[in-house]
């Protein structure tokens, strides 16, 4: 039995070798692949599988309008991670602009970047983070405004006047007699006046209105710089996560491409082994269904691939006619310095949210005083200088001046002072109780991202050494079907294992990279103090 087996492998080793030629380019068994990091370099191809194969034809896939992947740029080889970001990826600086004909969004620039790129760009042109800006500047306008009420007002009013008016003129009056002689007449007069006045005046007392208005402003104030580095943080998160995604479909889309080549070539083996009459139909029929499934993944993977450039483009806020990918290869990122608990720990002094809420609830302190000063006494120092001169008379300039102090109390306001104080009491209680769900929230986070890190770092090794077995184990599935002691459905669980071993290990270094921007975002919220930098 051995001798007969070992003849019938000899006599479909030299059918083969009949069959395809003795071309160096059509040999049975295929090297394996031995580097699974060349899927890392993602190449974006939009070749017909069918048409690389020297043989008959196999059902190859079709090419279906708009899903080809779009060929980007190289990125040059001199291309550095701390290089700047080209400055035609900018959107227009008119933020009112928008595009009214198709040409306007047509894909000009296909642009690839590097993760720094992303995020400086993120930084740049963000909208959120450009909100934030401009309500901080007008918190800093507003503090001016409360500390304003520290210098005392200076206010002056000026009026000039030109009047005239009808008036009954009497008779002479005899001296000796005491009688009117002659008839009373009329007369109309006209006076040209000028008066104004001068005003200084100083609340000297507010019942605590004026402090705590402008301690009420310097912690708003803080509220929107806190907010900032918090979106900073946010959207340097996005655009990390952002570029990961793209990274992964650009993997998804390789790893696509190459079980497509897989099938390709497990259905030329089916087609040489029916022509050399060591085959079925059957077999055959299985490959062609087996590249289409193939066929129909890559199809997908490139749907994905476009979604999660645009995604990017978005939190990137690039022009309209741009297209990023990922010049960056897929590996490891770095290293968490700090213990779970350290981390945790670390969390909670740097959280700006955390912040946040302290703020809250002093501004809602400052608040109850403000509104308990409406029934607290008021009083104001004043001095005032006024002057009239009137041109039609023969007199000159009266003028007159007076100081003192007012004092306005409210004794009665039928309870609203205190209404506004106990909602303010309200307020307060209401971030104390947001403080302590933010504080669980982030060590939530934080467990969260740090557990997933762990086990994307482990998943690593175990997912490399898979791919490694998957190759092996569908060279020897392949060699076997070949030789005629194997079937095709060993080549085809094969190679889907191969396929899944593949996408699995790259979901691992992905989910290991996400996991770790994840950890710095929720431990970190200061760009000035990160934990962590890219390498």
């Amino acid at each position: 039995m051995l001798v007969i087996r070992y003849l019938m492998t000899a006599s479909v080793g030299a059918i083969l070798t009949l069959v395809w030629g003795t071309s160096a380019t059509a040999q049975t068994v295929s090297p394996p692949r031995t580097k699974f990091e060349k899927l890392s370099q993602v190449e974006h191809r939009n070749t017909n599988v069918a048409q690389m194969q020297e043989q008959p034809a196999p059902p190859a896939r079709e090419s279906l309008p708009g899903l080809e992947p779009a060929q980007p740029s190289q990125a040059p080889a001199e291309t550095r991670k701390d290089e700047p970001a080209p400055e035609n990826l900018d959107p227009s600086a008119n933020p009112l602009q928008f595009p009214t004909k198709p040409e306007e969004v047509d894909i000009e620039n296909v642009q690839p970047i590097t993760l720094n790129q992303a995020i400086e760009l993120a930084l740049r042109n963000n909208k959120d983070l450009r909100e934030a800006r401009i309500t901080l500047e007008r918190r800093q306008a507003e503090l001016q405004e409360a500390q304003a009420a520290l210098l005392p007002n200076l206010s002056t009013q000026v009026q000039f006047d030109r009047s005239g008016q009808t008036t009954n003129i009497p008779g002479q009056v005899n001296p000796f007699t005491g009688q009117t002689v002659g008839e009373p007449e009329q007369g109309f007069e006209e006076s040209t006046n000028f008066q104004g006045n001068l005003e200084l005046s100083y609340n000297i007392y507010t019942g605590g209105r004026r402090g705590a208005q402008i301690e009420r402003a310097e912690r708003a104030l803080r509220q929107s710089e806190l907010d900032v580095e918090r979106l900073a943080e946010e959207t340097r998160f996005n655009a990390t996560d952002r570029y990961y995604l793209l990274q992964n479909a650009d993997a998804q889309v390789a790893i696509a491409q190459a079980a497509v080549e897989d099938a390709t070539q497990s259905l030329r083996d089916a087609q040489l082994l029916e022509q050399a009459g060591l085959g079925t139909r059957f077999d055959t029929l299985r490959s062609e269904v087996d590249l289409a499934r193939a066929n129909q993944q890559l199809t997908r993977a490139i749907s994905a691939q476009r979604t999660a450039r645009r995604n990017l483009a978005e939190v990137l806020s690039v022009g309209q006619q741009v297209e990023l990918t990922a010049a960056d290869e897929i590996k490891e990122a770095g290293r968490w310095p700090l213990s779970l608990e350290e981390s945790i720990v670390q969390a909670y002094k740097n959280r700006a949210e955390l912040e946040q809420q302290l703020l809250q609830r002093e501004i809602s302190e400052r608040d109850r005083t403000i509104a308990l000063a409406d029934i607290k006494p008021q009083v104001d120092f004043f001095a005032q200088y006024n002057f009239r001169d009137n041109f039609d008379d023969e007199f000159g300039i009266g003028d007159g001046y007076s100081f003192g102090a007012r004092m306005r109390w409210t004794l009665f306001d039928g309870g609203a002072a205190f209404a506004r104080a106990r909602q303010a009491d309200r307020n307060i209680d209401l971030a104390n109780n947001a403080f302590a769900r933010q504080r669980n929230q982030i060590r939530t986070q934080v467990e969260t991202a740090y557990y997933e890190l762990i086990a994307n770092q482990e998943n690593i090794e175990t997912t490399r050494l898979n791919v490694q077995r998957a190759e092996e184990s569908l060279r020897l599935a392949r060699l076997r079907f070949q030789a005629g002691v194997g079937t095709q459905t060993d080549v085809i669980n094969s190679q889907r294992d191969l396929t899944e071993a593949r996408s699995e290990f790259l979901q691992a270094i992905i989910g290991y990279n996400q996991s770790l921007n994840q950890l710095q975002r929720f431990v970190s919220n200061q760009p000035d103090n990160r934990l962590f930098e890219f390498r």
